[in-house]
């Protein structure tokens, strides 16, 4: 048998959703992290992620890039996400306080009709802020 890469951009949404689970799943286990996809968003969440000890779980929301809403706040949820070929987990509300007080995404038009601001390109002080949640593969 013999395999041929796939190329990303020709993946449609839910294939790519799906690499993505794969991909953040894979650099999550060299944690102690094993993911248990969910059928359903539940509590806003994609998946959770379960530590080997026993104790620690996370409602995780995955998205193709940065991605903040205010349908998110409260829920206790992780955002995990790839820029540039970098994941990065990060506590959603932590995320969405900091870029309220740092940027301007308040005043866009995603964020005062859809209460959501989506990133296309992280900013040099958003990747500096991010830096402590990046997530290192082995």
């Amino acid at each position: 048998m013999k395999l041929k890469l796939i190329q990303y951009e020709q993946l449609n949404a839910r294939q790519k959703e799906a690499y993505n689970f794969q991909k953040v799943s894979a650099i999550l286990a060299d944690y102690g992290f094993m993911t248990i996809r969910l059928s359903d968003d539940w509590q806003g969440a994609d998946f959770i992620a379960q530590h080997v000890d026993g104790q620690q779980f996370l409602k995780v929301q995955l998205k193709g890039r940065c991605h903040v809403a205010s349908k998110y706040v409260g829920k206790n949820l992780y955002l995990t996400f790839s820029d540039q070929g970098r994941w990065y987990l990060v506590p959603h509300d932590h995320l969405l306080d900091w870029l309220l007080q740092n940027t301007g995404i308040q005043n866009t038009e995603s964020w005062k009709k859809q209460a959501q601001y989506s990133f296309p390109n992280l900013s040099l002080s958003v990747r500096d802020f991010l830096e402590p949640f990046l997530l290192k593969n082995q």
